[in-house]
């Protein structure tokens, strides 16, 4: 099948941040220095060819975007400072875009003022919303808990639920589509359904842990994001299934408001380590920083702050305040999980999971086919051998008869 040639598409991957990927000459050093690429899966250099191509259709049914990690080595070794680390992200920014069916992934990572300007609004309406509610249903605004409480939380747990209903029908759906570009349509190998089944655990292991973050030799980023990301995950159970034991008080009841103080101080200190590093561009991941990776960091942070804020409120006995306050953080939590979650950054924590589990699961059916996939050999410097270029790799055909 022909491939389409996109004439514009490193114009549209520029307005996702990618900015420096024409100086690529196509050294393969970035691929050669990467502890994840093998020769399955060949990175950074492959994709930002296939870019520069304006292969469009290609890229649709990579994988290799996701697999990368961020971890700086391929863009502290690029002889012609292409940022080969940040063309992957921006790929990854752009891939969303693609696998969103509504257009809002596309229109927030073009324009961070759209992205803002959405947040704002959402945000106004639940707080609006909610206070509305209160106010409307006869509650008292003194009252924090109990069965007259201003905001009680039976309310609230059913409005999380629903929320949670639309966010996964929208990551289901891109999820899907997702899977049909790079696996389900069979552009590299048809997987047999055993394959799937045999893999399924690597998407949890990958979800919580991260580890293939640890083999970047980054390990405070790799805490930093560990920590990051298991504090969030944490907060999240705990509101969608003991909010009725969250919101009690103002006696503290260790079970779950122990959990959610370790849980939350994890948020705030790895949010407030990570906008420290993109402010002071410390790490190469931090030096170009987008529009998006502020704007999530910053709404993470506001969030946390007013959690804690109604929190310690009611446990002091100013109710009113808490309610207030409850309010401020519904309307900053609402926005991130509306927005922020399907459409924005923290969907990555959805789709590299998923791309990583559907890496293995072609790998696997390669295996079962008794083709195999070989890890590239290490160097004693560390330094990988160089992967062979994706042409050099295809077969050669001899030309016709006659023709020299």
């Amino acid at each position: 099948m022909a491939t389409r040639v996109d004439p514009k598409l490193m114009l549209d991957l520029e307005k996702f941040g990618a900015h420096d990927a024409r100086k690529c000459y196509q050294c393969g050093t970035c691929t050669a220095v990467c502890p994840h690429a093998d020769e399955l899966w060949s990175f950074p250099r492959k994709p930002i060819q296939t870019a520069r191509l304006g292969f469009a259709d290609r890229l649709d049914q990579s994988l290799e975007p996701w697999l990368c990690y961020y971890c700086g080595d391929c863009s502290e070794r690029c002889p012609r400072g292409a940022e080969p680390g940040e063309m992957m992200m921006s790929l990854r920014r752009w891939l969303t875009s693609r696998y969103d069916i509504t257009g809002l992934s596309r229109l927030f990572y073009r324009s961070g003022a759209a992205e803002v300007l959405a947040m704002v609004l959402v945000g106004l309406a639940a707080a609006g919303g909610f206070l509305a509610y209160g106010l409307l249903s006869g509650h008292r605004l003194g009252t924090y808990d109990g069965p007259h409480a201003f905001l009680p939380w039976h309310v609230i747990h059913r409005f999380d639920w629903s929320m949670a209903g639309v966010l996964t029908f929208f990551l289901a759906i891109n999820s899907s589509r997702m899977w049909w570009w790079t696996t389900g349509s069979g552009p590299r190998v048809k997987v047999p359904l055993s394959a799937y089944f045999k893999k399924l655990p690597l998407i949890p292991l990958q979800f919580f842990t991260q580890s293939r973050y640890a083999a970047c030799g980054r390990k405070r980023s790799y805490l930093v994001h560990l920590g990051l990301m298991l504090s969030y995950v944490t907060l999240f159970v705990l509101i969608m299934f003991f909010l009725h034991r969250m919101q009690s008080g103002p006696a503290i009841d260790w079970r779950v408001h122990g959990l959610g103080y370790l849980a939350g101080l994890g948020l705030l200190v790895t949010v407030i380590v990570s906008l420290r590093g993109r402010a002071t561009q410390a790490a190469p991941l931090d030096r170009r920083s987008h529009e998006s990776d502020w704007i999530f960091l910053v709404m993470l942070l506001l969030t946390a702050l007013t959690g804690f804020t109604q929190h310690v409120l009611h446990r002091v006995g100013l109710d009113v305040a808490a309610n207030v306050a409850y309010v401020v953080h519904l309307g900053f939590v609402v926005p991130l999980l509306v927005l922020e979650v399907p459409f924005g950054k923290w969907s990555h924590m959805v789709y590299r999971p998923l791309a990583l589990y559907l890496a293995e699961v072609q790998r696997e059916a390669l295996a079962v086919r008794g083709v195999p996939a070989r890890q590239p050999a290490e160097l004693p410097s560390g330094i990988r051998t160089p992967i062979p270029s994706p042409a050099a790799a295809e077969p050669v055909t001899a030309p016709p008869a006659g023709l020299p």
